[in-house]
């Protein structure tokens, strides 16, 4: 299978502005990692047969980054790396009959191959501007590489609770020169946007990431 909705947009200009009393973040290096938190892909299924597909939840099992703040409590960098062939097919939702343990792992080995995960075995997100909204959410904007080919991409974040974020974004298959799959002569297919949610839990880096950011 292929991948759904993940990340479009770029700033151009940095706003000038403090992000720390919006998003509550502590001074300092931040390791962003599984035990951090999620990336969850959904998958849509279109066409003819659609109703013989599968709306998927896919998991990132194999992810890092890094996100830098200063003593002023503004974030200025956030670099993240993903493991293509590392994705796990949680969920299938509609079909004609549910998924198997079979099923979701060919569909995992179909993934890899649709990404080209042999010659592109990462994926890669790099902030370049910060704008914070209300409630301690805001936009992260960058660029997303995907199979070698990097685009532009916009990551909408809101804050669940003191230290838990959660951001959403939306990427087209086809700006990374990807395919995606069909199948029944293009009676079934998935649709060329994929949607990516992150869900990241900061609470309890303050020392840490303090002590990270003096090193």
């Amino acid at each position: 299978m292929a991948l759904d909705d993940l990340l479009v947009g770029l700033l151009d200009v940095t706003p000038q502005v403090s992000y720390g009393a919006s998003m509550a973040l502590e001074a300092g290096r931040h390791h962003l990692d599984t035990e951090r938190g999620r990336i969850v892909l959904r998958t849509f299924r279109d066409g003819m047969a659609a109703q013989a597909g599968h709306d998927l939840t896919i998991e990132v099992g194999r992810w890092s980054g890094d996100l830098t703040v200063t003593d002023d409590l503004d974030p200025v960098d956030l670099e993240v790396r993903m493991d293509t062939g590392s994705l796990i097919v949680r969920e299938g939702t509609g079909g004609l009959k549910p998924l198997t343990d079979r099923d979701r792992r060919e569909i995992a080995v179909t993934a890899r191959r649709v990404l080209a995960a042999d010659r592109h075995p990462e994926a890669s997100f790099a902030a370049t501007a910060f704008r914070p909204g209300a409630q301690g959410g805001g936009v992260i904007s960058g660029t997303f590489t995907l199979a070698g080919v990097a685009r532009p991409v916009q990551l909408e974040v809101s804050q669940a609770s003191p230290g838990h974020y959660r951001a959403t974004a939306t990427v087209r298959q086809s700006d990374h020169g990807i395919k995606p799959y069909s199948a029944f002569l293009g009676a079934l297919k998935v649709r060329d946007a994929v949607h990516v949610e992150i869900d990241l839990h900061l609470q309890g880096q303050a020392g840490q990431a303090g002590a990270e950011g003096q090193s």
